[in-house]
């Protein structure tokens, strides 16, 4: 046996320096592993020697990466070539369409840890417009009133949590919380920026995701990140056009069937009351289960017992359902006997999911959509569908001064949605909402849980997480006996168990 590393990713700059002290070499590229690991299924010699040649004939190489991805279909080849790329001064609007593509690495800079100046990306789609001079104004006064809050959410962070003010060492933990806090006035136009990983055949896709977009920053963001990284691996990032498929957005698709739909609903007499096609604003059910896997716990338990057992799944299924209730609890509590806070839950969780409702805030949204795994449906930013106010806010009694910020927000996105539909979320606020419609597997399930839920979550996530929780507890009462927060996994434990997990252990 021999595993041998055959690459890693190292700092641009010093490929630059190296580059600068042997100009004649053309090889600093990852599709020369690319084209090696294509080699392998077709050639004897072994891969370390493949990518020796490889090397020797990058012309050669590209040329083969061509043919296999591209003209054989093999989209897999190009995932060995990865890149890194650091993204700046985009919006915090534009983040979340970057971030769409689930096969990618992110780290973003934090709204909760850092203190944000006022640094902040004007559409192109108002720049030039009577509108600007508007928009400019409106993301001054949420900006002044963030700063505005931060100074009053300190003091009284710290004197609520006195027994963690006395230690030095907590500072940065108590102004974090509010700073975390003060960020719901922000808009989504605040300039941000993140690292990512991402490789060759995903990047293409983003590439070309990006170009399709109704905004304009996205589109250049999507030309930007062509031009860093074509040069390095232009056998890899070909179709990076968007096709008219791209561009087929449910809004555009379904336009006119829902304004048939209106019309023939309005002539019934069925239209809405409220004028707002449905929505129900603050008084709309924030988490709502919309279905789960039928007999969840069974499906779950038979697919483990297949696993283990030389039998097929329906056989284990009807054995599992003919186990009296303390077997079946026994089945799992084998499972989770062992389990600890960090562990994840049995792959076989995944064949159960769950598919919510969610009407959350921008700032929890930011949080939802780092889970990957999930299928995450999200409307637009919806006013309709009010704010959410943090409790420390109202607390020191500026929920009457946000939400009028907020309103001024509303009504100058209205004004831009009327010519520049694409730029109106722009002047949103953090405190904004959006509907959402998430479907995530028992497994996922289980790391929500473990992470957002957690006593160390941000109070927005956590309370959503804690909620959907709930949901897949009574959903699967089995597979869900130790979904908790790593702070609360012990005492799940011990009460599942009836010892502590020091003693199980």
């Amino acid at each position: 046996m021999k595993i041998i590393l055959a690459g890693h990713n190292i700092d641009r700059d010093i490929i630059n320096e190296f580059h600068d002290l042997h100009s004649e070499r053309n090889d600093l590229t990852p599709e020369t592993i690319a084209a090696a690991y294509a080699r392998i299924s077709r050639n004897p010699a072994p891969v370390n020697e493949l990518r020796v040649a490889a090397r020797d004939d990058i012309e050669k190489a590209r040329l083969s990466n061509k043919n296999i991805v591209f003209e054989m279909g093999h989209s897999s080849i190009a995932e060995h070539a990865v890149f890194n790329v650091d993204i700046i001064g985009v919006s915090r609007l534009v983040v979340e369409e970057i971030e769409r593509s689930r096969l990618a690495s992110y780290t973003e800079k934090s709204q909760r840890y850092v203190l944000l100046a006022d640094d902040f990306v004007i559409p192109e789609e108002v720049r030039g417009t009577q509108l600007e001079e508007e928009f400019i104004a409106a993301v001054r006064r949420q900006n002044a009133f963030y700063h505005q809050l931060y100074e009053k959410l300190r003091p009284y962070v710290f004197e609520k949590n006195q027994e963690l003010a006395a230690n030095p060492g907590n500072k940065a933990l108590l102004e974090g919380w509010a700073k975390e806090d003060a960020r719901y006035c922000l808009p989504l136009a605040t300039q941000t920026q993140l690292g990512m990983t991402i490789n060759a055949r995903n990047v293409e896709l983003m590439i070309r995701r990006l170009a399709s977009s109704a905004s304009a920053e996205a589109r250049q963001a999507g030309k930007m990140l062509y031009d860093a990284v074509y040069d390095t691996a232009p056998s890899l990032v070909r179709y990076t056009d968007p096709t008219p498929y791209d561009r087929l957005r449910p809004e555009v698709l379904f336009a006119d069937v829902l304004r048939q739909f209106l019309i023939k609903t309005a002539r019934s007499g069925n239209e809405k009351k409220d004028g707002k096609k449905g929505s129900k604003g603050n008084g709309e059910e924030l988490i709502r289960l919309l279905s789960v896997a039928p007999n969840a716990d069974d499906t779950i338990a038979a697919a483990m017992l297949a696993k283990a057992a030389n039998l097929s799944f329906v056989e284990c299924l009807d054995m599992f359902k003919r186990m009296k209730r303390n077997e079946k609890e026994g089945l799992f509590k084998t499972v989770f006997k062992e389990m600890k806070a960090y562990d994840s839950a049995p792959r076989e969780f995944e064949h159960a999911s769950l598919t919510f409702e969610l009407v959350v805030s921008a700032t929890c949204f930011a949080q939802l959509k780092r889970h990957r795994m999930a299928t995450i449906s999200a409307q637009a930013y919806n006013p309709a569908l009010g704010i959410t106010v943090p409790p420390a806010v109202a607390a020191i009694g500026m929920e009457s001064a946000l939400k009028d910020l907020c309103g001024e927000a509303a009504e100058v996105a209205e004004k831009i949605g009327k010519t520049a539909p694409a730029a109106a979320p722009y002047i949103l606020t953090n405190a904004h909402r959006r509907r959402v419609i998430m479907t995530v597997n028992a497994r996922e399930m289980y790391h929500m849980s473990r992470v957002r839920a957690d006593q160390s979550a941000q109070w927005d996530i956590r309370e959503t997480t804690a909620k959907m929780t709930h949901h897949a507890e009574e959903a699967m009462p089995l597979a869900m006996m130790l979904a908790a927060g790593k702070d609360a996994f012990n005492a799940q434990y011990e009460g599942v168990f009836g010892a502590s997990l020091i003693k199980a252990s």
